[in-house]
């Protein structure tokens, strides 16, 4: 068998330990790590109040905009690339639905669903498309 034209496509996006699940980061990167996912990149960092406006930029103008930014910067937050071979969906399908409420009854064994509450303190964050993934993953690792 010839490798040389074997290409594993592999696939980046931004995955982010929210205020309320720090405590559980180490735990949380196991699952991670588990699920076949690299980490390639990790900074815990506390965002301003500007920032995580701006992360949430797309949200502006919503009802839950005001409460889901004043969460993202009410502590520090685990930041990470992830990759693998499809890893926006992987990743989105490993956290369940955003509602953490709907998630323990939908999807109990999904991230939010373990360690979320409701739907603005839901633990974690993924990006939602690969257009979404490259504008969070350079707005939290900017070099």
């Amino acid at each position: 068998v010839n490798m040389s034209n074997i290409r594993i496509f592999v696939e980046c996006t931004l995955a982010i330990i929210k205020p309320d699940a720090v405590d559980k980061e180490t735990e949380i990167e196991e699952i991670i790590l588990r699920a076949g996912f690299s980490i390639l990149q990790r900074r815990k960092i506390q965002l301003s109040p500007e920032q995580a406006s701006e992360f949430y930029a797309v949200h502006s103008g919503k009802m839950f905009y005001p409460s889901l930014t004043a969460h993202l910067c009410s502590g520090p937050l685990v930041a990470m690339i992830l990759a693998r071979h499809s890893a926006i969906k992987q990743w989105n399908e490993l956290l369940g639905p955003v509602d953490s409420e709907k998630a323990k009854e939908t999807h109990p064994k999904s991230l939010r669903a373990i360690y979320g509450t409701n739907k603005i303190k839901n633990a974690l964050h993924g990006s939602g498309c690969f257009n979404t993934a490259e504008r969070e993953i350079n707005f939290m690792f900017p070099n």
